[in-house]
């Protein structure tokens, strides 16, 4: 049976290739498994929303600078890293479904069902106690709710224990316990968990003989860290300091789902912050704190947000936490914030040879810096704003519309410009308004079908605007602006138009939410 969240989920994915976002990679050739092709309004949404983070990052932080390091790296880059002996992922086969599944998101995903449990027990609470309603309290002592969570704790305690040691045949046990099961089957039948490297091998050379073995980047913040010492002297920048990048990453994700959540090539807006030792913790909080009101600020609904803290954290880490948010298919990692220590950049001088040390002009000494990271997928935020944003609206009639009801500082196209009939003038003064606003904005034209009908494809393209020239504009130089999320219609001057739409589209206002 279907459940109503996979029929929410199947219909963003038609929706993004009937209307120009994403198309299958290859598809003449029956495509590619977990690679997607951006299409012609795909690519500006990206673009807009890197933009958008890019701005609030550099240009909005004195202290913080961007880099592009290539995606091709000395290897030894890898070994120090961690990343060749570590960058693994444990996996189990069902032997019935013949699927493979990441044994540890079976694992959390089973927690996460706890947690709705828990949170299902605490709203039938509110609903009886009303505003008499202690929530906190109520989840210390409900013993259901208490034990809910106790047991989620618990079950994610043995977990991270089970990989951190290395006792993958514990992880399996873990499984069998709790009864997990193959989640299209329902078959319990499973293989032992073993750990598979995620890198792309490539080669660097002109023969097989002597070519060079490489890795495709698993990350993009290695760059940053090889660079450190470069940005650091070049800028003149003092601790604490940022370099953040956005780019093209790969892994050979095994098991990749869920349309472009998990991609084999995928890319990243990262920032590296660079703090003085022991001062980690005070910038990790004020980082987990700036980047949730950065999502906030789109105005996706502060319910679809929640922190989730590591309870397994990485071999460079003393602190983490996901910014996870509610798609189709329920809470999932979008954003996460690390606490880095200074791993990084002592393996990079163990392996080197060199020196990555910032030099303290006030205790005249040098130290190595530790760092905070805050690394967010461009194409889960893509896949966050387009499936919360598809809407299915039932009007006053009776009749239904759907709406793409994109935040409109990212839309692809600010405006859309329609003549009321394709006679009379009206598309030359369409064409002039056209000509106009697309010095500013990224504007189309459409005289095609009834000015009804424009409007519906004008929604479901997720245009904010629509701007109609009709026979009272021949008059008085004045057009209807019709916007999407309402549908309510004005009467403007032509000569406002720039204005009115800058007022609504412009990362200034929308950055200042955050802010």
């Amino acid at each position: 049976m279907v459940s109503q969240q996979e029929d929410i989920f199947k219909n963003v994915i038609l929706h993004a290739k009937e209307y120009g976002y994403i198309f299958p990679s290859s598809e003449i050739y029956d495509g590619l498994s977990a690679v997607y092709d951006y299409a012609q309004n795909g690519v500006e949404l990206k673009r807009n929303i890197r933009e958008y983070w890019w701005k609030s990052m550099v240009q909005m932080h004195e202290n913080i600078v961007g880099i592009d390091a290539s995606i091709f790296m000395h290897p030894t880059t890898w070994k120090a890293s961690g990343h060749v002996d570590a960058f693994n992922d444990p996996l189990i086969d069902n032997k019935d479904s013949k699927k493979r599944y990441r044994a540890d998101v079976l694992i959390e995903d089973y927690c996460e069902k706890l947690h709705q449990k828990a949170l299902k027990e605490i709203e039938k609470a509110k609903k009886r106690f009303g505003e008499a309603f202690d929530e906190a309290q109520f989840i210390e002592t409900n013993p259901c709710v208490v034990e809910y969570y106790a047991k989620k704790k618990e079950i994610l305690e043995r977990m991270a224990r089970g990989l951190d040691s290395g006792d993958l045949a514990d992880v399996k046990a873990l499984i069998e316990e709790l009864e997990i099961a193959d989640p299209d089957t329902g078959s319990k039948n499973w293989t032992e968990v073993r750990q598979f490297n995620l890198m792309f091998g490539t080669k660097l050379g002109a023969s097989t003989d002597t070519a060079m073995d490489l890795y495709l980047r698993p990350e993009t913040a290695q760059g940053i860290f090889v660079n450190f010492l470069n940005v650091q002297k070049t800028g003149r920048m003092k601790i604490p300091f940022g370099i953040a990048q956005t780019g093209k990453a790969f892994r050979n994700e095994i098991v990749a789902r869920q349309f472009i959540f998990r991609m084999r090539e995928f890319e990243q807006m990262e920032m590296q912050f660079f703090v003085k030792p022991g001062e980690e913790m005070k910038y990790y909080e004020y980082w987990k704190d700036t980047r949730l009101k950065w999502h906030l600020s789109l105005g996706m609904g502060a319910e679809n947000y929640r922190y989730h803290d590591h309870e397994k954290l990485a071999h460079y880490a003393n602190a983490a936490t996901d910014i996870e948010f509610n798609f189709p298919f329920g809470f999932k990692e979008l954003e996460g914030i690390h606490s880095r220590m200074d791993f990084d950049l002592k393996a990079h001088e163990q392996f080197s040879g060199k020196k990555l040390q910032f030099f303290d002009n006030e205790t005249n000494s040098s130290y190595v810096p530790y760092v905070v990271e805050t690394s967010v997928g461009l194409d889960r935020m893509f896949l966050s704003i387009f499936s919360k944003s598809l809407q299915e609206e039932t009007l006053e009639d009776g009749l239904t519309r759907t709406v793409l009801k994109l935040p409109a500082v990212l839309a692809p196209t600010k405006a859309a410009i329609l003549p009321l009939v394709k006679k009379d003038g009206l598309p030359e003064i369409a064409q002039e308004i056209m000509e106009d606003l697309k010095w500013d904005f990224n504007v189309a034209y459409d005289e095609k079908d009834a000015v009804g009908r424009r409007y519906r494809r004008a929604d479901a393209l997720g245009t904010p605007f629509c701007i109609t020239v009709d026979h009272q504009t021949l008059e008085d130089k004045t057009v209807t602006i019709r916007h999407r999320d309402t549908m309510k219609q004005d009467r403007v001057a032509i000569v406002d138009l720039r204005t009115l739409i800058n007022e609504e589209v412009s990362i200034k206002n929308w950055l200042k939410r955050a802010m």
